[in-house]
């Protein structure tokens, strides 16, 4: 990036504030739909790291063949700004939800993901009153023990049952190994998702030998997509950190500080002590989330011996040696934060700068659609 975040125009916002390098999120677009067309595997990118119709669009603009989203109204905000294939990734429990998702199904393709009988017989009932069936992905527990059924019997047994509702369609598996983020280099990761693919492999087996016909493969993380040839026989993943990156990509060796386009620009306000300096931007402008391999909340770039050690509400707490670095009461600094998928839920919009230039206000369609 070109950015100078001491240099300030009229275009420029007040600190603190979320933008992104256009460049870089193009780049990153291009370089994971290449890679997955070099496996023959499609990709449904997850929305919630974004929550932007425009960069939804640049990413079907790329080849996505629809997108994922976590929550109801994620997918209520994007069918109402033209999107039409979406997979829910989360269980619909409760009759005000599948009231909602039965709104959904008659306007667009959807599919959702089930892991116990309860939601199922919720879905039956939508697809029967809808007289069209709800596709629906079986969730596979990756590891993580948040959902999904275990492989093995209990994974067939639940789908055997399945086949007695009505209404359903099942199309395939969903399964999420998050356990991958543990890993802390690029060979233990490669090693990781080889294993998901294995485990995913038998599931897929066992299935097909009890007579299902699994048409959609669903796994999903960045790194296993990053990392999709060590992905035999998954038909689709569903990255969706890929297109920022951040400091756990960075510490994971999945991406370059160049490579994260997302940034949080953020003015020094005070300075106590020696060696300490406090900045505006604190959990509301770069959450409190840690990184998976590394300590403090954030890199602030071409400041490597900076600390952001401490964050409150609105105040970010740097620490220094200030025999080696020189820091001023005004000085504007650029964050890459340590998890990315959070900033845009903080902000009404984000900035895209390109070259060092604010070029535009990118709407963040569905902020606070956790719902």
């Amino acid at each position: 990036m070109t950015w100078t975040p001491n240099e300030t125009s009229e275009d420029t916002p007040p600190t603190p504030y979320a933008f992104v390098d256009l460049d870089a999120v193009e780049l990153n677009i291009a370089r994971m739909a290449d890679k997955l067309a070099s496996y023959t595997i499609k990709h449904r990118p997850h929305i919630k790291t974004h929550k932007s119709l425009r960069l939804v669009n640049m990413q079907l603009a790329a080849g996505a063949i629809g997108i994922t989203v976590a929550k109801l109204s994620e997918a209520e905000a994007f069918a109402d700004g033209g999107i039409n294939d979406i997979l829910i990734a989360f269980a619909i429990v409760g009759e005000q939800n599948l009231e909602r998702l039965e709104r959904l199904h008659r306007r667009i393709t959807v599919a959702v993901t089930v892991d116990s009988w309860e939601a199922a017989q919720g879905l039956s009932a939508v697809g029967v009153r809808a007289s069209k069936p709800v596709r629906v992905l079986i969730e596979l527990d990756g590891g993580l023990h948040r959902g999904g059924r275990q492989p093995g019997k209990d994974i067939v047994d639940f789908a055997i049952r399945l086949r007695e509702l009505p209404g359903i369609q099942i199309e395939g598996i969903m399964a999420y190994f998050g356990l991958v983020y543990r890993n802390g280099d690029p060979a233990a990761i490669a090693a990781a998702v080889q294993a998901e693919s294995e485990t995913i492999g038998q599931v897929v087996a066992d299935l097909r030998q009890a007579g299902f016909a699994i048409e959609i493969i669903s796994s999903g993380s960045t790194p296993t997509a990053k990392l999709c040839e060590h992905a035999k026989g998954i038909t689709e993943v569903r990255a969706g950190n890929y297109i920022f990156n951040d400091v756990s990509a960075v510490q994971m060796g999945m991406a370059q500080e160049a490579d994260c386009a997302l940034r949080v620009a953020a003015t020094v306000v005070s300075m106590p002590l020696p060696g300490m300096a406090t900045i505006d931007a604190g959990t509301k402008a770069l959450t409190s989330d840690r990184a998976h391999h590394s300590d403090g909340f954030g890199i602030i770039v071409g400041q490597p011996d900076i600390t952001i050690a401490v964050l409150n509400e609105e105040h970010g707490m740097l620490r220094f040696d200030p025999d080696k670095v020189s820091l001023s009461i005004g000085d504007r600094i650029e964050i890459i934060p340590n998890h990315s998928c959070v900033i845009p839920n903080l902000n009404d919009a984000i900035y895209g700068v390109r070259r060092g230039v604010v070029l535009e206000r990118i709407q963040i369609d569905a902020r606070g659609c956790n719902y």
